[in-house]
């Protein structure tokens, strides 16, 4: 048997179509124990996430953490599932529905997560249907790292590899300075201002990775400080206005500095009462945001003696940030090149002249 997908059914005068898979990193289907277990058994096996020899991290993996973490993350999953699912999942799908209004007919906007489902595989087997002949990938992760986006490529990559025909490929690997990204984010906290009222600084807050990652040469904390220096430049902010840190790190050694939780007890004890705290390295609102800042944040800011803790929302579907997308879509879609016009029906009587099925 073949180890290479394909379409048995395929036809010559088959019109063919383009495909954006739009992908994040993924979330369990359940806030349950096992749900969770089971989605961090993929998440934290994956060798460009945790970068420790296999049969080591094997022993620490299934001998520690997935005995422990998976009925803590279960416990936080539940503050922030709704009745619609997981806030990651759902408004991912809500930024797909957006984009697919914003994009010609003939080009089709999935979701395809990293881990767990919608997965990568069922997002390209759809696009298979549809006779997908061009590919554009947008991981939704604006500042490039090798945990996430190029995951995302090694992924994409295996299932290429058993398919039989692959579309013609653009990936986007960053967006960090896109200038209607950095003006969706400043609008985004000008707006929560208006709304909710400004705080005396601003925190700037993005996942952190092992420092050992940096030093190997990862480029995601300078971006995390682009992208930060351009949203602070439009904002006008002074320097004693902001300030930049890393957040959900896991295990003992040291990640990226500073740390929020310890940014956030310094300026509490240091006599700044009232925060703000904005998420510009997550692209829609999840565990991460809603309960690590929105909940655990907020009560150790005011443990440690601050007042208010006020979380921005990620950008998810708003207007101005599902034009940003659909701007880089467009770009790469462009860069393709004109699809080239055929009659179909020519396209098929010229097929089977030369002996082909159909």
């Amino acid at each position: 048997m073949s180890r290479y997908r394909g379409q048995p059914d395929y036809r010559h005068d088959s019109t063919p179509t383009t495909g954006v898979l739009l992908n994040n990193l993924g979330t369990p289907v359940a806030p349950t124990t096992a749900a969770v277990r089971r989605y961090l058994a993929e998440f934290l096996w994956d060798p460009r996430v945790v970068e420790v020899p296999r049969p080591l991290w094997w022993l620490v993996l299934h001998g520690i953490i997935l005995r422990t973490r998976p009925a803590r993350s279960a416990a936080a999953y539940r503050k922030v599932w709704s009745d619609a699912g997981s806030p990651l999942l759902v408004n991912t799908l809500k930024q797909r529905d957006a984009l697919q209004k914003l994009l010609p007919a003939d080009v089709n906007v999935v979701v395809g997560m990293r881990y767990g489902q919608p997965s990568i595989a069922s997002a390209l087997a759809k696009l298979e249907e549809l006779n997908c002949s061009r590919l554009l990938v947008l991981p939704l992760y604006p500042q490039y790292s090798a945990t996430t986006t190029a995951s995302t490529f090694d992924e994409l990559a295996a299932q290429l590899q058993r398919m039989r025909k692959i579309p013609a490929l653009h990936f986007v690997d960053s967006y960090h300075d896109n200038p209607a990204y950095i003006n969706a984010l400043a609008n985004s906290i000008r707006e929560h201002w208006d709304t909710r009222g400004r705080q005396v600084r601003l925190l700037f807050s993005y996942h952190g990775i092992p420092q050992r990652y940096r030093l190997a040469g990862d480029p995601y904390p300078c971006f995390c400080h682009k992208t930060t220096r351009l949203v602070v430049e439009q904002l006008g902010l002074a320097d004693d206005e902001w300030g930049i840190a890393f957040q959900s790190r896991l295990g003992r050694e040291e990640w990226l500095r500073p740390y929020t939780d310890e940014v956030l007890e310094q300026w509490a004890q240091s006599g700044t009462s009232d925060v703000d705290v904005v998420c510009p390295g997550f692209a829609a609102d999840c565990l991460e945001t809603l309960e690590e800042v929105g909940i655990q944040y907020r009560n150790l800011f005011v443990d440690k003696g601050g007042n208010t803790l006020s979380y921005i929302p990620a950008l998810n579907y708003r207007d101005d940030h599902m034009r940003c997308l659909h701007d880089i879509v467009a770009a790469g879609l462009h860069g393709f090149g004109e699809s080239p016009a055929a009659d179909p029906q020519f396209t098929l009587e010229r097929a089977r002249s030369q002996g082909a099925p159909g």
